[in-house]
């Protein structure tokens, strides 16, 4: 059964990651990256802060950061070193030779759990359940897929790493977020279930320009090369 997995899971990766372009080698080569996003965590601080007592404020987003940090140690402490699951960029693994990789980038040598899955996902649904603004969580989950995918196009997880992380990366959110609910009592936990948050327009315009800028930038990359 688990040998079956395996080849249903590396025939859908070989599939997707098979499809390429150089367009799209620098589009999700920078999307994939931690640093570009910075602004849009930013944003989601700020929208906190500007709604909240700065004490709920916190304390929020230390508990999205949590989240995120036990997604990340549960993939790579807890279950890569047990699982030995190799990358498909490996140079080890016998499909390697199949596989597009971009600029050489390769990854570490196991892949399984994805924590690029884990901590998106474990961001976008925190924030999914602080704020509950159908178009923000819309955007968020739209990142946090697209920054998953991003680790199938660049040959470094197949899609069971990714579906993995995201489950693991959901459930610490769902954990964390409503441990701190609770730690910020009544006052708090009636403005998260039920006061609309102001202002969340921020971290949505932050996406979407980020996103341009990422689509501008491949384009005349692509138009040099």
């Amino acid at each position: 059964m688990i040998e079956q997995l395996s080849t249903i899971d590396t025939n859908i990766f070989l599939t997707l990651n098979g499809m390429h372009t150089q367009y799209w080698d620098y589009f999700m080569e920078a999307f994939s990256g931690k640093l570009i996003w910075i602004p849009l965590y930013a944003s989601i601080a700020f929208i906190l802060f500007k709604n909240l007592d700065w004490k709920e404020a916190l304390l929020l987003t230390i508990a999205i950061a949590v989240a995120a940090g036990l997604s990340d140690m549960t993939c790579a402490k807890a279950i890569r070193p047990f699982a030995e699951r190799l990358r498909p960029s490996n140079p080890e693994n016998e499909i390697s030779a199949l596989v597009h990789i971009v600029n050489g980038y390769r990854g570490g040598a196991f892949g399984f759990p994805s924590c690029h899955a884990a901590n998106s996902f474990a961001l976008a649904i925190s924030v999914g359940l602080i704020f509950r603004r159908h178009f923000l969580t819309t955007a968020i989950i739209l990142w946090a897929a697209t920054n998953s995918y991003s680790r199938i196009y660049l040959g470094v997880h197949y899609p069971g790493d990714l579906l993995t992380g995201a489950i693991i990366g959901s459930f610490w959110a769902v954990i964390i977020m409503t441990i701190a609910k609770q730690l910020c009592k009544k006052a708090l936990y009636y403005k998260i279930d039920q006061h609309k948050f102001h202002h969340t327009w921020t971290a949505t315009a932050v996406f979407i320009i980020t996103t341009a800028a990422i689509t501008v930038y491949s384009v005349i990359m692509t138009s040099i090369h």
